[in-house]
């Protein structure tokens, strides 16, 4: 399976396993909001930990697909998966630690920004190639992790920002090396773990209240303009020319 949970102790964590870039297919997605709907119910579970294997934390969309078959209706299903994937780890109410690997791109954006905290290594790097692939989107999640003058620059520009300057920002509770990464993780969730369950999720319920990046509504709209681009033969195009070889996204 591209998405695989286990519990133990308390604390589940959720792994993507996509070869060879773990780029999320809308299945992936739907995967990760029923996996985080079940975790939600689960008073056994008093902390997660969402992270990938392999080549990167999370390449955007699987562009591929997206050209598969009707462009138009797998875009809508693709925001549909992404805006209920994320809002379900975003209303978890156990905690939830983005364990960052490698590359996080794209939708991988809109991942971690619906997580309570983020460990990361230190070679990471995070953009939104958005503006390349016809496609804008997930600015309204990169605001809760970069100042606001840096949103328009990475967002305009794709270019990608390195987790020491995010973790400069506050945005990245963690840098690690590579083999520390989990280690890492685990303790901070184990630390979790062993709070007092029903203050801790209270506590994180009113967090939520009082977070004031209004980002579901926000990406909402940032999909309106998606949809349009796509109504133009934009979208299309540009996907298509990155399928083709014949134009390079920013990675």
């Amino acid at each position: 399976m591209t998405v695989t949970c286990a519990v133990r102790d308390g604390v589940a964590e959720v792994v993507i396993d996509h070869p060879p870039v773990n780029a999320i297919t809308i299945a992936d997605t739907w995967a990760i909001d029923s996996t985080s709907r079940d975790l939600a119910r689960n008073d056994d579970v008093r902390a997660v930990i969402l992270t990938a294997v392999g080549r990167g934390f999370n390449a955007g969309i699987d562009i591929k697909e997206m050209q598969a078959g009707d462009s138009r209706a797998l875009m809508v299903e693709s925001c549909e998966a992404c805006d209920a994937g994320w809002e379900a780890i975003w209303q978890c109410p156990a905690p939830v630690i983005a364990a960052v690997n490698d590359f996080c791109l794209g939708v991988g954006i809109g991942l971690v920004a619906s997580c309570d905290m983020i460990v990361a290594t230190r070679h990471a790097r995070f953009a939104l190639p958005e503006v390349d692939n016809g496609s804008p989107g997930c600015a309204s999640h990169l605001a809760r992790l970069v100042p606001p003058m840096k949103l328009r620059e990475l967002s305009l520009s794709c270019r990608r920002v390195s987790t020491i300057d995010l973790h400069a920002w506050g945005s990245i509770a963690h840098l690690t090396d590579a083999d520390d990464l989990m280690p890492v993780a685990r303790q901070l969730a184990a630390d979790l773990a062993a709070k007092p369950r029903d203050v801790l999720r209270y506590a994180k319920a009113a967090l939520n209240h009082i977070d004031i990046y209004k980002k579901r509504k926000a990406f909402r709209l940032e999909q309106g303009y998606t949809y349009q681009l796509n109504l133009m033969g934009i979208g299309d195009r540009a996907r298509n020319d990155f399928i083709a070889g014949t134009r390079v996204m920013t990675r």
